[in-house]
């Protein structure tokens, strides 16, 4: 039962990280199809990785876990750099919204139960689920004081950001060293192999990704020239700069 609702809950997280990039990576209905269609194929291509076992130990392991997280995360940059009207559908994006996004990452709770039943190591487990539980739990309060506050909360935001960045990063370091083989150091079991398959590749192989990415464009917004900042729908985005 246990396994049923982790999937139903990791697909919707997919579901509200894919629709709200779609939203703000496309400002035209013809545009936003595109990006949805290219989200929906994503999506399906690491449901077909999980349930063909593509990443099982003996097949890719790690390596291939590695280039299922990093090549999306490849993509979307490029994507940032090489197609301006992303770029600037994402400039316009109000900063409360790309922060609260973050919310989903009260998904870390599995990991932390997947831990208590002896189905995950740690450090990679509790760090990974307690980091990305607070990074989730402060999320709507933060987005809440950016729209009230505006640049005053600039420091506190960039530490956040900051923080919710290296949570990703650490998880995926100590993920691929608690996994069976090159590099494990850490040895189970239990042992991170449960992350190539699903449910739980979706974390990995989709919401990693996707979350990484915001960061970047957080960071982006907030380290940019503030003359470009004010000419790029003001310093929140989506024209709340007007009313702050």
């Amino acid at each position: 039962m246990f396994d049923i609702l982790a999937t139903a809950a990791l697909t919707a997280g997919a579901a509200i990280a894919a629709g709200f990039l779609t939203s703000a990576m496309a400002e035209t209905g013809r545009g936003r199809a595109a990006v949805l269609a290219a989200f929906g194929a994503w999506f399906a291509v690491v449901l077909a990785i999980g349930a063909t076992g593509a990443l099982r130990p003996a097949l890719g392991g790690p390596p291939a876990l590695g280039a299922t997280v990093l090549l999306p995360i490849v993509a979307l940059i490029g994507a940032w750099f090489a197609l301006p009207s992303a770029r600037d559908a994402l400039a316009a994006t109000a900063l409360p919204a790309l922060i609260a996004l973050n919310a989903i990452r009260l998904l870390g709770v599995l990991f932390v139960i997947l831990y208590a039943e002896g189905r995950l190591p740690a450090p990679f487990a509790p760090t990974a689920g307690w980091g990305d539980m607070v990074i989730g739990l402060t999320a709507l309060p933060l987005a809440w004081a950016v729209a009230r506050f505006g640049p005053r909360v600039r420091a506190l935001v960039l530490l956040w950001n900051a923080l919710g960045l290296a949570d990703l990063v650490v998880a995926l370091t100590l993920g691929p060293l608690s996994a069976p083989g090159p590099l494990q150091v850490f040895v189970g079991p239990p042992d991170a192999s449960p992350m190539t398959a699903l449910p739980w590749l979706i974390i990995p192989g989709f919401l990693v990704p996707s979350l990484f990415f915001i960061h970047l464009v957080i960071f982006s917004r907030l380290l940019g020239r503030p003359e470009a900042s004010k000419a790029a729908h003001g310093w929140l985005g989506g024209g709340e700069a007007k009313s702050a």
